[in-house]
């Protein structure tokens, strides 16, 4: 289970504090597949990184009680100096996986062949992601955070993930935040939108659908 209560983030900007996340509060049990609309800058991405632990609410609680992934077509875990192979070498170690195990399927999935041995720092966006994506999946977590990775990649990239994700990891709990909606409506059983800071679950896919193409009229 993965507990969100009464969270608040706040970033300061030269115009003085800004509310992204106001009094954020949910549950994700095993298996459940939560799917979150909003429009650009609604604060998606910085609930994504609560609950990965990547940073600390300015107040409230999130509580992990399964294991998390970070943000999936998220590289900013990287070191930028070292190699996608040596990226690979240190997370395995850290997890105790098997590297040469995990260099097999990580060359296999991202297809990116000598750029492995080059520096991340070089890679491009898509890049980056295809090996944050592998990488992840060399490690079984209970809970995968997705993080707009339809966004990136092409179409065989896209049916790769879905084979790893949604077929052989099918039992696993999914936090989905997506531009995309049919891709959101697809994958998850639950629906909410987040909105000036907060966020509101829904019934159906349809009404969340709904108040999220009112959300992105009024903002338009």
């Amino acid at each position: 289970m993965i507990t969100v209560e009464h969270v608040n983030k706040v970033y300061p900007t030269r115009s003085g504090d800004r509310l992204v996340l106001d009094d954020i509060s949910f549950t994700l049990a095993r298996g459940e597949k939560l799917g979150i609309l909003g429009r650009n800058g609604a604060g998606k991405s910085t609930l994504i990184r609560l609950v990965s632990g990547a940073e600390r609410p300015t107040s409230g609680t999130v509580t992990q009680e399964m294991s998390v992934s970070w943000p999936l077509a998220f590289g900013g875990a990287f070191q930028g100096t070292l190699t996608g192979l040596d990226n690979v070498r240190f997370i395995s170690r850290i997890y105790r996986q098997d590297y040469k195990r995990n260099i097999d399927f990580v060359a296999d999935f991202t297809e990116l062949g000598i750029y492995l041995r080059e520096p991340v720092r070089s890679y491009s966006q898509g890049m980056r992601a295809r090996l944050a994506f592998a990488i992840s999946m060399i490690i079984e977590f209970d809970c995968y955070l997705i993080d707009e990775i339809t966004a990136v990649g092409d179409a065989r990239f896209h049916e790769r993930c879905e084979a790893e994700l949604f077929q052989k990891r099918n039992d696993r709990a999914m936090l989905i935040i997506s531009h995309d909606v049919n891709y959101v409506r697809q994958h998850c059983q639950r629906f909410a939108v987040i909105n000036d800071g907060k966020l509101i679950f829904y019934e159906d896919f349809d009404q969340a659908y709904y108040a999220h193409a009112q959300n992105m009229n009024l903002h338009n």
